[in-house]
């Protein structure tokens, strides 16, 4: 899932050849979080991001969680773009367990992701 990967808590490796990718893949996602921790943590004026992101090195996991909750709607939107009029998700994963609507949408354009949180092993 894109956003496990994002914040990264995958838990598939896959074989010897998807883990190096993975690697490399993991060491990129750290180096572009750790110039965004960089710039969001420089100057006197972010003492609160300073304080929510001390110790957050080296694999910054709380700046990861923290992008991924503000654009994990982007995200979909980008994943979705050329989705058709009648194409669905997978499963009923809106509010009150109904199916998406159109695009791969729930009404109001929610992002039907919720199960970000329940554990890659049980979802």
């Amino acid at each position: 899932d894109i956003g496990d990967i994002i914040r990264g808590k995958d838990l598939y490796l896959g074989d010897k050849g998807e883990k190096k990718k993975r690697k490399q893949l993991d060491e990129n996602l750290k180096e572009i979080f750790g110039k965004i921790h960089s710039d969001v943590t420089r100057g006197k004026t972010n003492s609160a991001l300073q304080a929510r992101y001390n110790g957050d090195t080296p694999d910054f996991f709380q700046l990861r969680e923290d992008w991924w909750n503000a654009n994990r709607k982007e995200i979909w939107k980008a994943i979705t773009c050329h989705a058709r009029d009648n194409d669905k998700y997978f499963r009923n994963t809106c509010n009150g367990g109904s199916p998406t609507k159109v695009f791969c949408q729930c009404n109001d354009n929610q992002v039907p992701t919720y199960f970000d949180y329940v554990p890659q092993y049980l979802r």
